[in-house]
């Protein structure tokens, strides 16, 4: 498929030729993109929420009264969950929320991220993603110019500096290198800004058989 390729001052480029097995899936499979996104977010927890369990409690370990003949229940000790001040019972504990998900599947995810961009027609190509000043107000001309109120931006090896600056104060506007391409990033935006030089690293990570 070719896609039309702009600068960011709204002028155009050359046209660029997307891969249709990257960009061109015409099925999305919603299936495999839940699975990549529940992926990614379990692995961004933290995992460090615990309560206290009975030997961790700071009370003492004395009977509370005798065994029998009280005419109430049975109990040994204070640090019991059912008292206050005691434990809590089957509460958290630290672990680790990440779960293994494969290459094959993580790849295939991006892929069909990528064309579910392409095909709602929220996917553009700039010729490059670059500022000679870090001025967020001129970089808020230029995407008012090009209609991005929400983007996802992709600006090749390395995000220019002035870009990045000019960028950060800027609401639902995200800025990453080829390497911080995924699946979670691509689908919160509603729009996915691609230079011409991550399109190119794209196609040859996809086409050397690199997954995700």
């Amino acid at each position: 498929m070719k896609i039309e390729v702009t600068t960011l001052d709204g002028g155009k480029g050359e046209p660029l030729e997307l891969p249709d097995d990257i960009f061109g899936i015409t099925e999305i499979r919603a299936d495999i993109l839940q699975r990549c996104v529940t992926w990614q977010l379990a692995k961004r927890r933290a995992g460090t929420h615990k309560i206290q369990v009975r030997n961790e409690v700071s009370r003492t370990g004395k009977k509370m009264y005798k065994q029998k003949g009280t005419g109430g229940a049975r109990h040994g000790s204070r640090r019991a969950a059912q008292f206050v001040g005691g434990a809590k019972a089957h509460g958290p504990v630290v672990r680790s929320h990440a779960f293994d998900l494969p290459k094959k599947v993580r790849a295939l995810a991006l892929r069909h991220a990528l064309s579910s961009k392409a095909k709602a027609g929220t996917l553009m190509v700039l010729e490059a993603a670059t500022l000679p000043l870090a001025k967020t107000a001129a970089l808020r001309v230029n995407l008012d110019a090009l209609g991005l109120k929400n983007a996802l931006v992709i600006c090749g090896p390395v995000a220019d500096a002035n870009f990045r600056l000019a960028a950060r104060n800027i609401p639902n506007l995200d800025v990453l290198p080829n390497a911080g391409l995924n699946v979670y990033d691509v689908l919160r935006r509603e729009t996915l800004v691609l230079t011409r030089a991550a399109v190119e690293a794209i196609t040859a990570r996809f086409h050397a058989g690199e997954a995700a």
